[in-house]
């Protein structure tokens, strides 16, 4: 342990005293955005005043507009990394075109000499290898003008239900929870270079509002070595800033919709050269907050609200000083099933979160930047059970916890003509604090026979709650190094990281990352291959109590038993290949495939349909899977684009951690709930004219996550009459419904709408699990950017309808990993908007 660490603080100290001297500086961005920075120039050498500068990329739809100041210049700002065309144009000169690559945050500056002659109108610089890119890392990036388009049939999802339908490999779960390429929920949030590695959806947190958000990279395979702990998917977002702009600019929207939902937003930016301030505030209230367990929402009203501000300023062309403040409160019930709202079921949640993030970005020389970016962040969460116990079902239970982040990253990148390196660290310090109780309020929940663990609580047989109360601190330390050398067509990624955790156990892991990929011009394609070694922690999110209950939860366990321990951190192997294909000019494939070795895979223990979830961990697990996105550049105003996924997830036993389990457990090899054979979405657009009438309309397909609780038609008999119905479980033309079960069928011909149920004899936990059925839905949403055709001030109206088939379908049901609930039925919203 010693030797790594020192190895790795040798190693980033080496990076940080072979800094070159400073020399003059230029403007910067902030975390991994990047700045494009120029001067225009006539032939003569004297500056051009008043050059129109654009940069934009046809495949994330970033498009943007400078113009160049008395002495020649212009600059972009919070550039997402990528490749770019710019166009510069002036009143008698050529326009001038040239490709430029933005891949660190180290300013890209460009001298650009225009030729006289007549400025074109219109120009087309697009070649059939301008689309690809040859990078090793497999990633997507989005920009804000293609996401604020999407449906979003998730109440205060933040931007998962945004990555949800714009990256490959994904299963889309309920409350607008992601499963990344398999994983549960081994994902990463970075907002201007702060990481976050928590969970970030509804029930658990309140994530970064979407209009707070200029433009999101998404990583789905091979990350750098600056990322670890969750990495299945790294969602890298660079926030809404005001700094370098001469007008103010901002929105006020507010929309109404279906089960009385109403929102309103309000944003704001303002600055100048050397300042800048952003600010958005949201609120939003649904009697549809949750994904319920039952089709119809039933005791579900929550509303949430947010504020961000960003502060920028700039004293002087060397430094940036940032600071990112976000508050934000959620308030929700918990869904009712018909039978809990019968029992008078009244569980309620609130969520607190506090995000604090400063930072300094200093220009050593045109080469060379540093960043340091501490943070502090903290969620407040407080679940309520009814104030009668009993009314409660199957059990009345209470949290309190308090989960607090307080950190610092920091590294030194510089770039020349075929190197990006970066080198950093980070250090981390995180504060649990958990209060839990439980009782079992339904008599025929519990079999002392079968729950030993569970008898001492059940109230209705002279039992007492289960109380918990506990908290500890856990230290992080990381160190890493990084370098992307690119000739040519070639690209070559390598990177080592370390990671110490110091937890409720301790471990340590080096993790070498190696990819390369290659462009061939001639036919338009990129081929890429790579290998990467994470160092995985487990979830915070109720830690304490899960790593006290041993094999099997603590149904099995007396609490306190010899069999408890701790849940560790874990390693995985992961392997990726991958290729990028252009078909056309307006056309791009990209396909990959991954595979993932993990000891100690991790997952959660939903406790029923609440939003309480505890971490469990497997003994190992192997997933792997392929991914695919197509995308149609804009074509006369149609663009489009299609991602699909395949994910074989299988996991290994013993589990350890958690509660009480929704289904049996395997304690060999299964297929988890995650595990889907095809997932896609599609989704078409029509505007035909910038800040014009638009149309948009997506198709998703879902062939269906695993079910393990209904393995075979027995156990389908065993259900209540409300998880029968849930599931539309039918006796021929006898359908199940509440109070009245279907307890047997002498025709043989019982089956389920809602869930495939495989045939007798067949089932197998790992090859043939019972799966949710396959589902297509639906969505439209069509609009006007600008209603009164007004310059200044543009007036939208926009018009979505979700699940326009009014499609019942279940993501998922009685899962240990999730619970049950229902896809949302068919809605309507409607928004109107100011924009200036």
């Amino acid at each position: 342990m010693t030797r790594i660490s020192n190895g790795l603080i040798a190693l980033s100290c080496i990076a940080f005293a072979t800094m070159p001297g400073i020399n003059q500086a230029q403007a910067q961005g902030i975390g991994n955005s990047g700045t494009i920075t120029g001067t225009v120039k006539d032939p003569s050498g004297a500056v051009v005043k008043g050059a129109t500068v654009e940069i934009q990329n046809k495949v994330t739809g970033y498009d943007k507009t400078a113009t160049t100041d008395e002495t020649g210049t212009f600059k972009f700002l919070g550039v997402p990394q990528n490749s770019y065309h710019s166009v510069v144009a002036a009143p008698g000169f050529q326009s001038h075109i040239e490709d430029v690559d933005v891949r660190t945050a180290v300013p890209v500056t460009l001298t650009i000499a225009l030729t006289l002659g007549l400025s074109e109108t219109s120009v087309d610089v697009h070649a059939d290898t301008d689309l690809l890119e040859s990078v090793a890392t497999a990633h997507v990036d989005v920009d804000s003008s293609q996401f604020e388009k999407l449906p979003n049939s998730s109440i205060a999802s933040g931007l998962n239900s945004v990555i949800a339908h714009s990256a490959p490999g994904i299963v889309e779960d309920s409350n607008g929870f992601i499963h990344p390429q398999g994983d549960h929920a081994q994902t990463q949030f970075v907002f201007d270079n702060q990481p976050i590695t928590d969970q970030q959806s509804k029930q658990f947190s309140t994530s970064m509002p979407e209009n707070a958000i200029a433009s999101v990279e998404v990583i789905t395979g091979a990350p750098p070595a600056e990322y670890g702990e969750k990495t299945s998917l790294v969602i890298n977002a660079i926030t809404k800033s005001g700094l370098g702009v001469d007008k103010s600019f901002g929105s006020m929207t507010s929309n109404y919709g279906s089960f009385g939902t109403a929102a309103g937003s309000v944003t704001f930016g303002h600055g100048g050269k050397h300042w800048g301030e952003f600010v958005s505030a949201n609120t939003v209230r649904s009697g549809r907050y949750l994904d319920p367990p039952e089709f119809a929402s039933i005791h579900n009203v929550g509303n949430n609200e947010t504020l961000f501000n960003r502060v920028d300023f700039q004293p002087n062309e060397r430094d940036t000083f940032h600071l990112n403040l976000f508050l934000a409160r959620a308030w929700f019930q918990t869904p009712n099933t018909y039978e809990q709202q019968a029992a008078g079921q009244d569980q309620r949640e609130r969520i607190l979160s506090y995000n604090i993030a400063p930072s300094w970005v200093r220009v050593l020389n045109a080469n060379s930047t540093i960043a340091v970016n501490p943070y502090f962040r903290q969620d407040q969460v407080r679940y309520h059970p009814s104030r009668n116990p009993l009314a409660d079902q199957p059990a009345s239970v209470s949290q309190s916890r308090r989960l607090t982040n307080t950190g610092v990253k920091a590294d030194y990148s510089y770039s020349n003509k075929y190197n990006n390196f970066k080198a950093g660290t980070q250090l981390q310090h995180t504060f649990l604090s958990e209060r839990f109780s439980l009782g079992i309020t339904d008599p025929n929940f519990v079999a002392d026979s079968e729950s030993p663990g569970l008898a001492p609580f059940d109230l209705t047989r002279g039992g007492k709650f289960f109380r918990f109360s506990d908290h500890t601190d856990i230290k992080q330390y990381a160190f890493y190094i990084q370098d992307s050398l690119t000739v040519k067509g070639l690209n070559i990624q390598a990177g080592l990281r370390g990671d110490v955790y110091r937890g409720l156990v301790g471990g340590q892991a080096l993790e070498p990352r190696l990819g390369a990929s290659y462009l061939y011009k001639p036919t338009g394609t990129v081929v890429r291959i790579s290998y990467s070694r994470f160092y995985e922690t487990p979830y915070n999110e109720g830690l304490l109590v899960s790593s006290s209950t041993g094999t099997g939860g603590l149904a099995t366990n007396v609490f306190g038993a010899f069999a408890a321990k701790p849940l560790s951190p874990g390693t995985r192997n992961q392997y990726n290949v991958g290729m990028q294909q252009s078909l056309g000019r307006h056309i791009v494939a990209d396909v990959g495939y991954f595979w993932k070795y993990t000891t100690n895979g991790y997952d959660f223990d939903t406790l029923f349909n609440t939003p309480i979830a505890f971490p469990i961990e497997w003994r190992k697990s192997k997933i792997d899977g392929a991914a695919a996105r197509i995308v149609l550049t804009e074509i006369k105003g149609i663009s489009a684009y299609t991602v699909l996924g395949h994910t074989r997830a299988r996991f290994f036993g013993p589990e350890n951690g958690g509660l009480v389990f929704n289904s049996p457990l395997n304690t060999a090899v299964f297929r988890i709930d995650h595990d889907q054979a095809l997932e896609q979405t599609t989704n078409v657009r029509y505007q035909k004219k910038k800040n014009g009438p638009w149309a948009s309309f997506t198709w998703k397909y879902d062939s269906g996550g695993v079910v393990g609780r209904v393995p075979d038609l027995d156990s389908a008999y065993g259900l209540t009459g409300d998880q029968q119905a849930a599931i539309g479980f039918h006796c021929g033309p006898v359908f199940a419904s509440l109070g009245t079960p279907i307890t047997s069928c002498p025709g043989g011909n019982a089956s389920a709408l809602r869930v495939v149920i495989p045939a007798a004899g067949t089932q197998n936990d790992d090859s043939n699990p019972s799966r949710v059925a396959p589902r297509h839905m639906f969505d439209l949403a069509v609009g006007d950017d600008n209603l009164f055709h007004t310059d200044r001030v543009r007036y939208r109206l926009q018009l979505t309808a979700i699940n326009l088939t009014n499609k019942e379908g279940l993501y998922n049901f009685l899962s240990t990993f999730s619970g049950t609930h229902f896809v949302s039925p068919r809605s309507y919203t409607a928004e109107f908007g100011i924009v200036w």
